[in-house]
């Protein structure tokens, strides 16, 4: 058999298409989304080499039209559970034993596949299924999915490359083997690149995945197994499953060959998969990977010396793009009184431009948010804090439900840093903001460290160097990604891998090597080129 060490192409981060009126990436798009609306696709789940129609049939309707049907999946019961299970552990030992070349091609060929002729549809099934306007999606289901399948490949050679040291008549080797098992990977609604990324990440090191999306993401999902079968991921591989949460939970967790979990999704649900998998250790081959990432409430700090327009843009991007559907997304803020009547009336004037309504028209900025719970539970925040004596809602606090689950963005001023909604993550276009005395910078740098229990993103705006050091070393645990002078949210794979830790998950930092390395286990080869053949040692000779 021929080899080589071979080399991967560089990777470099996917132009983002703009999306501007007369380019050909905005027709093609707005034709896609008029052609998928004139459709009603039927999704099956994907269980090695089968196309699975079985069972109920669960709607897909878009978040900011409730009465058009965009298709159906099948929803998975146990017994689904238990044959994508089979077909992984059945397609193991032949995907391991396929040498890392050929899983890179297969990864690379998916990337330039998302960027070439599938771009257009995936975007379209983001924005219709998701509710997210042309450029959010972009970003997402484009730009960061192919950055993360290029850039994976590349770490993927990393890890294989990192090689221990040799001492004179022996060589040691470091093998790096997959996970013994299946992986299981639980993928939230808000990024698309986010469910391509937990099944394939693992994939390309090896493992073979049963891989369960979020509902309100499925009709995404869809497409991105189309692309994965394209790009010849083989059968059994990545299984592609719609079970219930408990229902996966009660197969996964107490199967034996369960060998690690990539999670995205809430804290709660997380600490009861963790404590699940801590009651049900004894069942286990080997001690499983728990690699999550939850939820966050992530700050925006503002010192006296801030420029206030800089300041109303973090805010108005940072809180309000994609309906603050972003784990990153800035929920609580920080500002100086000094600063805050220019800031006000910035954002004001920001918010009071913003378009609201469907994606299909471009002009919106502002699109609906997921599901009716979502939004049930953002009305219900914004009515509690107008009848709160410690907040006042002084923009926005409208919202409708008749054709879309819209929510106008809004925020909430803050008597008592302590309120509730600068506490609990809402996941929605709600900004709560606490506006302090100048002098009470450091004072309020401590709020910031301890009032949530999450530690995901965070930022810091000022002109003054002093007052970014401090903010900086004071607030290291407060933020897995940290940002000066710019908005909590836009991580980009390959320049700031992303993750936090305290409440927000393992930070084990999706689109880094780091995060790879949790998918694969070493194991030390040594060879003696030139055995003893005698027992004895030097010093046991006489003198």
């Amino acid at each position: 058999m021929a080899t080589g060490f071979f080399k991967v192409p560089t990777p470099h981060n996917e132009p983002v298409k703009t999306y501007a009126p007369g380019t050909p990436e905005r027709k093609e798009l707005q034709e896609k989304l008029k052609e998928m609306r004139s459709e009603v696709r039927d999704i099956p789940m994907y269980i090695g080499d089968k196309e699975v129609r079985d069972g109920q049939k669960i709607e897909l309707r878009p978040p900011h039209d409730r009465n058009h049907l965009l298709g159906h999946f099948y929803k998975s019961d146990k017994a689904h559970v238990t044959q994508a299970i089979e077909a992984a552990l059945a397609a193991h030992e032949q995907w391991q034993s396929l040498t890392w070349e050929h899983r890179a091609s297969i990864f690379l060929k998916a990337a330039d596949l998302i960027a070439g002729p599938y771009r257009a549809e995936l975007n379209a099934a983001t924005m219709l299924g998701q509710s997210k306007n042309a450029y959010q999606a972009e970003i997402d289901s484009a730009c960061e999915i192919i950055d993360f399948l290029r850039f994976n490949v590349k770490y993927m050679t990393e890890i294989y490359a990192i090689q221990p040291d040799s001492n004179p008549g022996m060589w040691n080797r470091l093998e790096w083997r997959p996970l013994e098992g299946f992986v299981y990977a639980l993928t939230p609604f808000n990024f698309t690149a986010i469910a391509g990324n937990l099944p394939s990440s693992c994939a390309m090191m090896g493992n073979v995945v049963v891989w369960k999306p979020s509902n309100t993401q499925v009709y995404a999902a869809h497409v991105l197994m189309k692309v994965f079968r394209a790009a010849g991921v083989p059968a059994g591989v990545i299984n592609l499953i719609y079970p219930s949460g408990p229902d996966a939970a009660d197969v996964v967790f107490r199967h034996k060959d369960f060998a690690g979990i990539h999670f995205t999704g809430s804290t709660g649900v997380f600490q009861d998969i963790w404590k699940s998998i801590g009651n049900n250790i004894h069942l286990y081959r080997s001690y499983p990977r728990i690699v999550g990432e939850t939820g966050g409430k992530d700050f925006v700090l503002a010192h006296k010396s801030a420029d206030p327009r800089i300041v109303s843009v973090a805010l108005s991007r940072g809180a309000f793009e994609y309906q603050g559907q972003k784990c990153s997304a800035a929920s609580r803020a920080y500002i100086p009184k000094s600063l805050w009547p220019e800031v006000l009336k910035l954002i004001t004037a920001d918010l009071k431009d913003m378009k609201m309504g469907p994606v299909e028209d471009f002009s919106n900025f502002i699109n609906a948010v997921i599901d009716e719970k979502s939004f049930d539970k953002l009305a219900g925040a914004i009515e509690d804090a107008r009848s709160s004596k410690d907040a006042e809602v002084i923009l926005g606090g409208t919202y409708d439900k008749s054709k879309g689950y819209f929510i106008e963005p809004t925020i909430i001023q803050v008597k008592d840093p302590h309120y509730i909604s600068m506490k609990e993550e809402l996941f929605g276009p709600v900004l709560s903001v606490y506006v302090y005395d100048d002098e009470a910078y450091e004072e309020t740098i401590r709020l910031v460290d301890t009032t949530a229990i999450y530690a995901l993103t965070g930022s810091i705006i000022a002109q003054d160097r002093y007052a970014i050091e401090v903010a900086t070393q004071k607030l290291s645990n407060a933020a897995g990604n940290f940002y000066i002078n710019d908005k909590p949210t836009g991580a980009v794979v390959g320049q700031q891998p992303f993750g936090g830790a305290r409440g927000s998950g393992t930070n084990d930092k999706a689109g880094s090597m780091i995060n790879l390395l949790r998918w694969v286990q070493p194991r030390t080869i040594k060879e003696t080129l030139v055995p003893p053949t005698d027992y004895r040692y030097p010093f046991l000779a006489k003198d």
